[in-house]
């Protein structure tokens, strides 16, 4: 039996020799495939980190982008306030000029708006009890010959200035209008001012 345990036993060797071959086979097979894939994940890993990483300079530059718009929008509007607020003091200077400065300037704007010279000068309810009699009379004086304007029983709402009436044509000389229309040329110039 010496014989057929040597046989069993050189059998087993060769048949554990192969096992172990192809153990070992099968170990550096699968330790090659994990490599790839550690590999590929390492890859995958880094080009999503990259990717997040660009994702949050990109994100942080558009928040910075916005907030640099919104500041810029602020401050717009604060300066659009701040001009607002100079063009409102103008209309108070005016309305609140001495009595002999309003019916002069008053009476100029007639003289300047007065096509035919016999126009009827609209008022508010205070400036026609006021001045709206002296305005008329220093137009008129103004326009010499020319002058017939006169006084209009007439009343409108207004902060200051005039309506010239000549039947269904009028022309709008009241400081609402006058400020609003030279708002826009003056508008730079008074940022220039205020801000500059």
């Amino acid at each position: 039996m010496d014989g057929i345990e040597k046989i069993i036993d050189r059998i087993s060797g060769d048949a554990q020799r192969e096992v172990d071959d192809v153990l070992a086979q099968a170990r550096a097979e699968a330790d090659k495939i994990l490599s790839q894939y550690q590999a590929q994940a390492q890859a995958e890993a880094d080009d999503i980190l990259t990717r997040g990483e660009k994702a949050a300079v990109e994100r942080g530059e558009r928040l910075a982008s916005v907030a640099q718009l919104e500041c810029r929008k602020e401050v717009l509007a604060a300066k659009q306030e701040v001009i607002e607020e100079a063009f409102q003091l103008a209309m108070d200077k005016l309305t609140q000029l001495p009595q002999e400065a309003y019916v002069s300037l008053l009476a100029d704007l007639a003289v300047e708006a007065s096509s035919k010279g016999n126009e009827k000068l609209i008022f508010s309810v205070a400036d026609r009890a006021r001045v709206g009699k002296a305005v008329v009379v220093a137009a008129n004086e103004k326009l010499g010959d020319k002058g017939q304007l006169t006084l209009a029983q007439e009343t409108r709402p207004m902060q200051g200035g005039f309506i010239l009436s000549d039947g269904a044509v009028e022309v709008n000389c009241t400081f609402e209008t006058l400020v609003r229309l030279q708002r826009g040329t003056l508008s730079t110039q008074v940022a220039g001012v205020l801000f500059d």
